[in-house]
Order: C-alpha cells, then sequence, then structure tokens
C-alpha cells in the first residue's frame, strides 16, 4: 500500500513537471507566431484581467474605454478583476505549487516588488515585449526604466503601462503657501496640529512616503536608489528617519494613534476637510476626483525638495494563462497610442504616459502635446526637474518591518 501511494505521488509529481513543460512550450510557440496569427487566435475570446481596484478613475478607464474599444477592434472581451496584488501573487503561488496550469489569470497590473516575487518564484509566462508592434513602433525600448523594474531585470517580462510620479495634493483654500521641502513640512505639522498623516507602511503609497524620508536623510537620494539594501551601510540614515517621524508624530491626525490603513482612507480624511493634505502616485489623479465632486476644486498638488520619486508600472501574463494570444492582443492595444492617450486625458485617469511621443505621427503626437492635464497638475518641466528613481525592492519590505518596530511600537 505505501509503495502505491509513493508510486502515485512520484506519477502526480512527474505529470505536473510535464503540464509545466507543456504550459511554457506553448507560451513560446504563441511569442514565435506571426501577429497576424496572434491576433486571429485571440479573436472572440475572453480575457481575464487581475489588478489593483482601489481607484474608481482607473475602473472607468478600463470598464468605459478600453474594454468596448478592445472588443470592437479585436472581437476580444476583456473581464477586469478587481484584487490586491498581493493576493493575486498568492493565488498564482497557490495554483502553481498545485500543479494547477488552466489558471484563471490572463494579465496582472505588476510592478516594484511584486515583480521581482513573481519573477523569482517563476510566476510569469516568460519574455514577449519584443513581439508587441505597439511597443516596438512607439516605445524608446531601451530606456533604463524600462530595462528594470525597482532594480530587478525585466527581461521583456512585462510590458510599460504608464508612469506615476509622487505628488503631495492640499487644500488652496486653507493652505496658502505648501511646504517646499520635508523639513519645512515638519514644521508645518506642528504648527497645524491634526490635520496631516500619511497611510501605513503596508499601503503602497505610505511606504513610498516612508521611502521618500529615508532619501532626504541620506547626504544624497543617491546613496539610496543607487545602492543595493544594506542595513549596516545605512544605520546613520535610518535612525535620522526614525527620529523625523517620532517627532512629527505627536502632531498628526489623531495624535498618530492611528495611520489611515489604506490611500482611500486618507482620500476620505482630506475629502472631509478633517486633513488638509493627502498624496499619491500619478501627478494627475486629483483631477478626476474634483471632477466628481469628491475633493474640493481648490484642490492642488505640489513636491518638495530633494524631489519626488516616480517610477514605470507594467502588465504581464501569469505562468498558467489559458489564453496567452487574447492577454498579448489586450496588452498590445493598452500600449497603443489611441489608448494611452484616452489613459492621459483627466476624464478617466489622466495618467502620465511611458510612450514615446518623437516617435508618434504629427496629428496623433499634436493631440498628446494637447491635453489639458487640469489645474491641480504641476508642469511637466516640474515633475521632470523633481523626479528621482525608485530604489530596489529590497526596501519596501524593510521599511515595512522597520517603521512598524521603530515608529508604530516606539
Amino acid at each position: 500500500m505505501r509503495l502505491l501511494s509513493l508510486f502515485g505521488l512520484l506519477t502526480i509529481m512527474l505529470l505536473s513537471a510535464c503540464s509545466s513543460q507543456n504550459s511554457s512550450q506553448e507560451f513560446s510557440t504563441v511569442t514565435e507566431q506571426k501577429w497576424s496569427e496572434v491576433e486571429a487566435d485571440a479573436e472572440d475570446t475572453t480575457v481575464r484581467m487581475f489588478m489593483w481596484g482601489g481607484d474608481e478613475g482607473i475602473n472607468q478607464y478600463i470598464d468605459d474605454w478600453v474594454t468596448p474599444n478592445l472588443k470592437d477592434k479585436y472581437n476580444v472581451t476583456l473581464e477586469r478583476i478587481p484584487m490586491d496584488t498581493g493576493e493575486i501573487l498568492q493565488k498564482l503561488q497557490t495554483e502553481k505549487q498545485a500543479g494547477k496550469q488552466d489558471g484563471t489569470i490572463d494579465i496582472i497590473w505588476i510592478n516594484g516588488e511584486n515583480f521581482k516575487n513573481a519573477k523569482e518564484n517563476k510566476l510569469l509566462a516568460g519574455s514577449f515585449t519584443s513581439n508587441l508592434p505597439n511597443f516596438n513602433e512607439f516605445y524608446q525600448t531601451d530606456d533604463p526604466a524600462f530595462q528594470t523594474d525597482f532594480g530587478t531585470p525585466v527581461e521583456g517580462m512585462e510590458a510599460p503601462w504608464g508612469k506615476v510620479q509622487f505628488v503631495f495634493h492640499y487644500d488652496s483654500e486653507k493652505i496658502e503657501t505648501p511646504p517646499a521641502s520635508f523639513e519645512e513640512l515638519k514644521g508645518w505639522v506642528q504648527e497645524n496640529p491634526g490635520k496631516f498623516t500619511y497611510p501605513n507602511a503596508d499601503d503602497f503609497t505610505g511606504n513610498a512616503f516612508l521611502r521618500h524620508i529615508l532619501y532626504t536623510s541620506a547626504d544624497t537620494p543617491s546613496d539610496i536608489y543607487d545602492s543595493p539594501l544594506d542595513e549596516g551601510a545605512i544605520s546613520e540614515t535610518a535612525e535620522e528617519t526614525w527620529n523625523y517621524l517620532n517627532e512629527m508624530e505627536p502632531d498628526l491626525w489623531r495624535s498618530g494613534e492611528h495611520y489611515p490603513n489604506t490611500l482611500t482612507e486618507l482620500d476620505r480624511l482630506y475629502s472631509q476637510g478633517e486633513v488638509w493634505m493627502t498624496m499619491g502616485y500619478n501627478e494627475a489623479r486629483a483631477e478626476s476626483l474634483i471632477n466628481d465632486g469628491v475633493f474640493p476644486e481648490t484642490t492642488r498638488s505640489f513636491v518638495m525638495e530633494p524631489g519626488s520619486i516616480g517610477n514605470t508600472h507594467f502588465l504581464s501574463v501569469p505562468f498558467n494563462s489559458t489564453n496567452p494570444s487574447g492577454a498579448l492582443t489586450a496588452i498590445n492595444f493598452m500600449l497603443s497610442p489611441e489608448a494611452q492617450l484616452a489613459k492621459l486625458k483627466p476624464n478617466y485617469w489622466g495618467e502620465n504616459t511611458p510612450i514615446s511621443i518623437d516617435k508618434l505621427p504629427e496629428e496623433m503626437k499634436e493631440e498628446f502635446q494637447s491635453v489639458d492635464r487640469g489645474q491641480s497638475v504641476l508642469s511637466q518641466q516640474k515633475l521632470e526637474d523633481s523626479f528621482l528613481p525608485e530604489s530596489e525592492a529590497a526596501y519596501v519590505d524593510w521599511m515595512k518591518e522597520q517603521w512598524f518596530d521603530e515608529v508604530v511600537q516606539n
């Protein structure tokens, strides 16, 4: 009986290994096809896109623009499934461990430490960006921002969908002149107790805010973003970071006894006037919230010295997608000038584009350049002048652990 069980186990393991190999071969077969064949195979199929769903403007862009236009142009049905990225990766990890090759996810929205984890755990299908016509025609394919993702080599395993830059939003009716530096921010918080807070370190936005403090505490920001994480080497910088945050804490909203769990919670506090600032990646995200009456019309944005962290985010295909042709067709479409132009406009998402404007036809170039991103959006020159690259992904997890130990429990 034990021998039979052992034989059965070995059989399952062998089938799982073969299944995994077949899945990999199927994806490589798709990427070796002519693009016209990929699109033909995608026709009349459904693509399931799993993505963070916490921003209504982004959701509307997918549901009201991408989905109907993808259907009209390619006869591909896009289903958006909202789920936090960490949960998506956990789902894929569980399926991989179970040898499940007929997955339920075709596209994932991903970057940073999530891409690093997905790549290291072999949760992605493989390299595909060299096959995408729109990427090769309209993007600067050798742009360093497309080659690494938070320090992790991309190797063609994810396609650049957008780029964002971290800004602070404030109510200009309540704040005449926002802080110009993080040191001034601390002084402003002390002078206006209870009117500022930030999401906790588990939240993507809150973690980025904390990394700004780390950059500021270093001799130069490049000491962080140009270097792999070395806790010993940054010990003095880290100590300055915790001191800054602990000195600020008593004057935060609710005296720092509770930090918003999500950016959505912080935005709600701002919209209700409990705090006078909010923040986030995507320099133009406030426009749709102003238009919807969520944020006050007097909302404006600002960045502080020494600068503003920006990054590229990507689309990728899981290892067990059952519709890789449909996934690649949808991704290629979302990288198209038409889709990127719609994404740039503030009535949906308002997010900046990774497309190379210089590579566009003249008429399309003029359309991009004529987009009015709104009064709350800083000038492109200001954003470019203040841009700071992301640090490697290891800093994100390090910040989560250290912030809890050094600030919350201190």
